[in-house]
């Protein structure tokens, strides 16, 4: 008897979780989609002229961005910089996460991983405003510099890309380190000492070992750095100078001060094209299914 009503409510929460995750999906990230992919393909009108004669498709928001040579260039521009920060992230995080998952002793892990932890307890706002006065022309970093004579003047650390970069790489740093973390845990160590033994170097073996075994976590960190990065509006509002706006600002821009959403929406069904295209890259050239990053 209490075994069927163990397994009767257990069925019952699985339904309701699956019910849950439905709405959420359908609620919060299909219907919202398919609006915006909706809006980008109709003109921006008058509440009176909607459903009427000049409520047409068409590929005109669309043209807006390739006739404009200065969003154009802003659109690519971000997406190599989402690029870099992919990267940097990536370079920063692998040592870092293996260092946690076969260097360290459980104590030092934790340490670690606590210390890793505590800033992200603040909001992305303070934290990103944090680094705008470590990087400012009279900021620490430039007391700290001169103090020690590197440098003789200060630097404009926000005057381009740098800072945004830095701030980026912060703010996502986590994103990159756990899932490398948990894919490199979950390899054998006796794998490791067997190509130390047979004379592999450092390099080689991480090359050969490590790098092979931890795949799915590089790939599934580097889709989620670089959709992040590729969407941040905080950082490069905060961080970044006059000369070096993300695309999208742009698109808040269209949203909020021009008032043209469906102009933002086109704008923005094209940098979530972008995104699912990077996600399928990454995937080919790790060569790992969404099976493998869902592990």
């Amino acid at each position: 008897m209490f075994s069927q009503l163990k397994a009767r409510f257990g069925s019952g929460l699985a339904v309701g979780i699956i019910g849950m995750i439905a709405i959420w999906l359908i609620g919060l990230v299909i219907l919202p989609q398919l609006l915006m992919v909706d809006y980008s393909f109709r003109p921006n009108l008058l509440p009176a002229d909607i459903g009427g004669p000049k409520d047409v498709y068409s590929l005109t928001n669309y043209e807006t961005l390739f006739g404009n040579h200065i969003h154009l260039k802003i659109f690519f521009k971000t997406i190599w910089s989402s690029v870099l920060v992919t990267g940097l992230t990536l370079v920063v995080s692998y040592p870092i996460a293996f260092y946690l998952a076969k260097v360290a002793t459980p104590q030092k892990a934790a340490l670690c991983l606590l210390l890793l932890i505590i800033p992200f307890w603040i909001n992305e706002i303070l934290r990103t405003f944090s680094w705008y006065i470590i990087l400012a022309y009279k900021g620490p970093l430039n007391a700290l510099l001169l103090g020690l004579g590197f440098i003789d003047r200060p630097i404009r650390f926000l005057s381009g890309d740098g800072g945004v970069l830095i701030g980026m790489v912060y703010a996502y740093i986590l994103f990159m380190i756990f899932p490398i973390y948990n894919a490199i845990e979950s390899l054998d160590t006796n794998q490791i000492k067997a190509a130390r033994n047979l004379g592999a170097g450092w390099i080689r073996t991480h090359w050969r070992v490590v790098i092979p075994h931890a795949k799915p976590g590089i790939a599934t960190g580097c889709i989620m750095t670089f959709m992040l990065a590729a969407g941040s509006y905080a950082v490069p509002a905060l961080l970044g100078s006059p000369g070096s706006r993300w695309f999208t600002q742009i698109i808040y821009n269209w949203f909020f001060e021009g008032g043209d959403w469906n102009q933002g929406a086109a704008y923005a069904f094209l940098l979530l094209i972008i995104c699912i295209g990077f996600i399928a890259l990454v995937m080919r050239i790790f060569k790992v299914g969404l099976g493998d990053i869902a592990k």
